[in-house]
């Protein structure tokens, strides 16, 4: 069981702020996201897309705001269940929360942060009719470790960010790359297209485009032996590909999940909340911040998300210290001291007389 004061469902931009704002209330924070990795759409959709409205920030690629926002947050050492989906929850006698993953991994909090951006978010698979036979035998709709692709022949399908990545980091990692698009023109940063060209020409990418992985060949009850190609040149054309893996990565979709299924009040698929106060939901002790929820005037934008966490963290601080008082201090004042023993501060001033 992993017990924390904060359990924040989400680990995108709103969620890693949430982490920095309960610190300097001395909460401890555990975060759940069924991503491989912190940030959300930030780091998952577009990590090489620039931001233009955080503040301080007149231009931020969304993957370094991840960066800066985990940096922040270090010094409160907060926990992670990545990979892994919040599936059901249970609320006990003492007001606590369990909340349980769809990997059985239990969390109890006083306080439960929904900071789930969109929801949760299901891979876009290709149709292919026999593709579920082979998920977790070879065929992976998300990158967790990198490693398991030593020295194996992989498939990618895909034409944006992602796609385009991960081609180029696994052309030192794996013993031969294939990257197949339905199109000739990618949608991604340029810097990425023009990498992938030079590691084709170098021959270290194999690239298929026009092209469409439309089978998958192997036995479901042992392990992917390669893919069904089939290809646009003048004449319809099918071939087959011998590979250890297929990595389709058409985007995510997001869906509220099992969440939907917690007795929380839904309006169009986003969880109602209290703005007028703390951003509470109908269940004491669940809160809803960031896109996830709705209000009267409510706008989807990560700064919004930012300051609904820090009243929700004012409002936890509260249950979990009942009846007891919370002085605000700026941190230019206080300073900020980290679970682990760092502390941040101003230089104080220098008392001196002036001859």
């Amino acid at each position: 069981m992993i017990k924390t004061d904060i359990l924040i469902i989400g680990a995108g931009p709103t969620g890693l702020f949430t982490v920095f704002e309960a610190g300097l209330l001395k909460l401890k924070c555990h975060l759940i996201d069924a991503l491989p990795q912190a940030g959300g759409q930030c780091s998952e959709i577009y990590p090489k897309k620039p931001i233009y409205d955080i503040p301080a920030y007149p231009e931020i690629l969304a993957g370094d705001l991840t960066e800066k926002l985990l940096e922040q947050g270090k010094q409160f050492e907060p926990g992670f269940t990545l990979g892994e989906r919040a599936e059901t929850i249970e609320k006990l006698e003492d007001g606590s929360f369990i909340v349980t993953t769809n990997k059985g991994t239990k969390h109890q909090a006083p306080v439960v942060a929904i900071a789930g951006g969109l929801g949760s978010f299901e891979p876009r698979k290709p149709l292919i009719h026999n593709i579920s036979d082979f998920e977790d035998k070879g065929v992976e709709y998300m990158i967790k470790d990198p490693e398991v692709y030593r020295d194996k022949r992989v498939v990618i399908a895909g034409g944006g960010d992602s796609a385009l990545d991960w081609s180029i980091f696994l052309s030192d990692v794996a013993k031969e790359v294939t990257l197949i698009h339905r199109r000739n023109e990618f949608r991604g940063a340029l810097d990425s297209v023009e990498k992938v060209q030079d590691l084709k020409n170098q021959g270290k990418i194999n690239l298929i485009t026009p092209g469409e992985v439309t089978g998958i060949l192997g036995d479901p009850m042992d392990h992917l032996k390669g893919v069904v190609v089939s290809q646009a040149d003048h004449i319809e054309k099918e071939f087959e590909i011998e590979c250890d893996h297929f990595i389709p990565l058409f985007g995510l979709s997001p869906k509220l999940g099992p969440i939907a299924n917690w007795g929380l009040e839904i309006e169009k698929n986003a969880i109602v909340v209290n703005n007028a106060l703390d951003y509470q939901t109908n269940i004491t002790g669940i809160f809803a911040i960031g896109d996830v929820n709705t209000y009267p005037g409510k706008l989807k934008l990560i700064l919004c998300g930012f300051h609904e966490a820090t009243l929700m963290c004012q409002a936890a601080y509260q249950i979990i210290n009942p009846g007891k008082r919370y002085v605000l201090k700026y941190t230019t004042v206080s300073g900020v001291d980290g679970f682990d023993g760092t502390r941040k501060e101003a230089p104080k001033a220098v008392v001196k007389a002036i001859n």
